[in-house]
């Protein structure tokens, strides 16, 4: 079986040898000292960055190189079109009268700005996580392994592993398995596994057998 290395800029093929430009491994394309991105994480979006080295900006515009914050997402991730993650620097002081900020208009007083600003926490996201289209991940957000999240969601705040959220304000409406079936799976973590034994036991992966990946797990 072919498949494609986590540093494939354009890892979807069609038999004809040419490449979906929507699709990407964000791995390969973003090079960003706050974003750490797993293996075979993707993006795609209808309406792709110009370059590939755009989609730190497109995906997490409010993220700069001096951001106190970072964006971590894990492994074998699923973002489809339209998807943002809203991080700390959007946020605008809110402890006094006005949130006017007026520091951003004075180039004297720009880069530190952000130092003016509470200190937020790192947004996390785990493995296998599936965020639909034009979906809102805020600030300090931590997603746990196996979340899906609706499209259109506004998603903050501590998410259980393997839940379903939808909505705005985003809400949890149910756990995808029941929670010791939750355990059995994080202990398999088979996004940790070698690429040829995820590819060798692919049917299991994306089946329903517990019992049957955990006899196989690395």
């Amino acid at each position: 079986m072919k498949f494609p290395s986590p540093d494939t800029v354009h890892p979807v093929r069609f038999p004809d040898g040419t490449s979906l430009p929507n699709n990407v491994f964000l791995k390969a394309v973003i090079d960003h000292p706050r974003i750490e991105v797993g293996d075979y994480t993707y993006a795609n979006d209808f309406d792709p960055p110009a370059a590939p080295s755009d989609w730190a900006s497109r995906l997490a515009p409010y993220l700069f190189p001096n951001s106190r914050d970072r964006l971590i997402i894990g492994k074998f991730g699923q973002i489809a079109h339209g998807v943002r993650f809203i991080t700390h620097d959007a946020n605008h002081d809110m402890r006094g009268i006005s949130t006017f900020p007026f520091a951003i208009h004075d180039p004297e007083r720009f880069s530190g700005y952000t130092d003016t600003l509470p200190r937020g926490r790192d947004t996390i996201i785990g493995h296998d996580v599936w965020i639909g289209a034009e979906a809102r991940v805020l600030p300090g957000a931590r997603l746990g392994s196996g979340v899906i999240i609706g499209s259109g969601a506004v998603v903050g705040g501590e998410i259980a592993d393997y839940s379903v959220v939808v909505g705005n304000p985003g809400r949890v409406i149910r756990s995808r398995f029941a929670p010791e079936v939750v355990e059995r799976l994080l202990q398999v973590a088979w996004w940790d596994w070698p690429i040829e034994n995820i590819l060798e036991h692919e049917a299991l992966i994306v089946g329903a057998d517990i019992t049957a990946l955990e006899a196989v797990a690395a």
